[in-house]
């Protein structure tokens, strides 16, 4: 069953073409990344998806609801963290998931729960001036879990913070997956992305230039090489597609030369970088 459907969306903005006719599926549970240079298109296709903005050509349904004419319906079924902070930083951090649950009708023991659930409910009661960044956006997915939906749309949430909350985020992730919340992932980290992903596209100019899993577009457009460090602190790197790669690994070996050799194969971002002829952060 698919969580999203996705079929010829288009947004222009006078004469720029921001989002040109992209089609994707994403299954129910699945982590799905979204993956694009800054300007390719990702935010202004998240907006089309949750409802925020209009396409203006093709079609999407996001949990069973069609994003145009059933935007009411669609609301409380997905949950949305966008890149802005945007927190009442004057109130606690139980004040600010009580006041968006009161849009749900939820009980406050439901605040409770999605603060425990980010790790936050023992600073439940300061005021969200007084949290770090990290605890910031710890609060802004447990204010987009508050109803439990069923599709949670994550820009960037890792992103300028400390490397042990971002694992904690990661870890988080990979927790609502396996609950069965599927989740649209967007990331300039391209680690993050192959370790959370089941599948993954590039946007690039508006445009899906490439959408299979990690592993398949690494297979396919990367290239696998062996790094041999010699004893003289040289390291070497030979593209196992080089047509001479095993007569210069022998000629290293007979030489004595050799202190380590492992395989090391392309990377995401070397993928990204092939297929799109840029970088991720550009």
């Amino acid at each position: 069953m698919n969580a999203i459907e996705v079929a010829g969306l288009s947004r222009t903005f006078k004469n720029l073409r921001a989002v040109d006719n992209i089609s994707f599926t994403v299954e129910a549970g699945e982590i799905f990344g979204f993956l694009g240079h800054n300007g390719a298109g990702k935010t202004t296709s998240i907006r089309m998806l949750t409802g925020q903005l209009r396409p203006t050509a093709g079609q999407a349904q996001v949990a069973g609801c069609d994003v145009i004419t059933q935007q009411q319906r669609l609301k409380p079924l997905i949950g949305v963290v966008s890149e802005n902070q945007n927190l009442y930083e004057r109130m606690s951090g139980r004040e600010n998931l009580a006041f968006a649950g009161r849009l749900y009708s939820l009980a406050s023991k439901r605040v409770d729960e999605a603060l425990d659930q980010v790790g936050l409910i023992e600073r439940a009661r300061d005021k969200v001036q007084h949290y770090s960044n990290g605890m910031k956006q710890r609060l802004l997915i447990a204010r987009a879990l508050l109803h439990r939906p069923q599709i949670v749309f994550l820009d960037e949430p890792t992103r300028g913070l400390d490397p042990v909350v971002g694992r904690d985020i990661r870890r988080l992730i990979l927790e609502l997956s396996h609950q069965g919340v599927t989740v649209f992932l967007t990331t300039h980290y391209m680690e993050e992305a192959d370790q959370l992903c089941r599948r993954v596209a590039f946007i690039s100019d508006g445009r899906i230039v490439a959408l299979d899993t990690p592993d398949n577009l690494k297979v396919a457009h990367g290239q696998n090489s062996l790094v041999v460090k010699l004893a003289d602190g040289e390291t070497l790197t030979i593209p196992l597609d080089d047509e001479y790669a095993g007569e210069r690994l022998e000629k290293l070996v007979t030489s004595g030369q050799i202190r380590t050799l492992h395989s090391a194969e392309a990377t995401l971002d070397e993928v990204f970088i092939q297929i799109t002829g840029r970088r991720l952060s550009e």
